[in-house]
């Protein structure tokens, strides 16, 4: 790399720093949710596309993030601070939630929820536990069995997204324990899958800092995540990104390499951008891309088909806070992405945020459920055009 190029990069990464330290001290890290933001307010706040509105499914859900939806319509809700799993069930099927039962509390950042054949995963940091047949006695939930215990135990980026791939295995992430370092690369800052029946795992993607979400595409099979960028390179530096993995075996940048062509001021030299895979997409710097889910139904225009939406968290650390608001990335014939647009916002104005988006889900009728873990709310949004 050009020495300017490298000085260059040195000097954001001491801005960075220099920022951060402004940061911790004006307490802007996490614009705060006023008190007087009740579930009205907040939805008066937010705006969806033309012919599109939007509701509130659930309210009272302390924590709400990652979400997986049985086909009998139960709605698991995972949690990161709260240690706890929900249940949701909408008994007249009026679209909003009747109940809401806590199945689990007490376990480490249970983030990630993932439903198959009958028994709900839940991905704590260091395992895989399975609470088997949950349908049958939300009230008394059994307990749960192990199913792996094989995951470091770091908190730094150690919660996780879960979900089933087609294959059948279940993926499980692991992110890099640190903002930029060097890890074991069969152990962390990678997308592992596992085998739930015999505990065998095996890492499908490296270099891999921190997804939380990620899908198949419906025709292709192919997985697509999320990665959240380095931080202290600046307010606009790195980006985050959308991914692409058509096989097993690819390396995605960390540490290396961010965004298409970023050499990290630390560890670029020791591998080149053109090594490595590079993303589908850059996404917003900062933005804190998280769930992502390809949209399969009717109910939406025929443009949103098989198009990506992606939950932007929100950013903790830019001086002008960004994100909080649901993206939509739409794919042309050859399955690349060909345009971004805002499909929801209004959980962040004037530096204040009422919410923050994590995670999606459809469901059967075509409409999209979002999670709001500030807000501890599910919502949904239908198109009445």
């Amino acid at each position: 790399m050009h020495i300017k190029t490298m000085l260059g990069l040195a000097l954001l990464a001491l801005l960075g720093l220099f920022l951060a330290a402004v940061a911790l001290y004006r307490g802007y890290l996490t614009p705060v949710l006023p008190a007087s933001s009740s579930p009205q307010q907040t939805l008066q706040g937010l705006r969806v596309p033309a012919g599109f509105s939007i509701e509130l499914y659930a309210d009272d859900v302390p924590g709400a993030r990652s979400l997986s939806l049985s086909p009998a319509g139960t709605l698991f809700v995972g949690t990161r601070n709260q240690g706890k799993v929900y249940a949701l069930v909408d008994l007249d099927r009026d679209f909003q939630a009747d109940r809401v039962y806590t199945l689990a509390s007490g376990l480490e950042m249970p983030n990630g929820v993932a439903f198959r054949d009958g028994d709900l995963y839940v991905a704590e940091v260091g395992r895989i536990l399975r609470f088997a047949d949950i349908e049958a006695d939300l009230v008394h939930p059994p307990s749960p069995t192990l199913v792996s215990g094989n995951y470091p135990g770091d908190h730094h980026h150690g919660w996780k997204f879960i979900a089933f791939g087609p294959d059948g295995g279940l993926y499980v992430p692991v992110g890099a324990p640190c903002n930029i370092c060097q890890v074991d690369p069969d152990r962390y800052a990678l997308i592992s899958r596992l085998d739930v029946t015999t505990g065998r795992h095996e890492v499908f993607a490296r270099g891999v800092r921190n997804t939380v979400g990620f899908d198949w595409h419906p025709d292709t099979g192919e997985l697509w995540f999320t990665d959240n960028g380095r931080d202290w390179l600046g307010d606009d530096l790195p980006p985050d990104e959308l991914n692409r993995a058509p096989r097993a075996g690819l390396h995605f940048g960390f540490p290396y390499c961010h965004g298409n062509n970023l050499s990290d001021p630390e560890f670029g030299k020791l591998r080149s951008c053109d090594e490595l895979t590079p993303p589908a997409l850059e996404l917003g710097p900062h933005v804190a891309a998280l769930g992502m889910r390809f949209y399969r139904g009717r109910q939406f225009p025929e443009a949103y088909r098989n198009g990506i939406f992606i939950a932007e968290h929100g950013s903790w650390n830019r001086s002008t806070p960004i994100g909080y608001r649901v993206m939509f990335v739409g794919l042309d014939a050859a399955g690349k992405p060909r345009t971004t647009e805002v499909f929801a916002s209004g959980w962040l104005s004037d530096g204040v945020a009422t919410g923050r988006p994590v995670d999606l889900v459809e469901l059967p009728d075509g409409s999209l459920l979002v999670s709001d873990d500030k807000g501890g709310r599910i919502y949904r949004i239908v198109y009445e055009g």
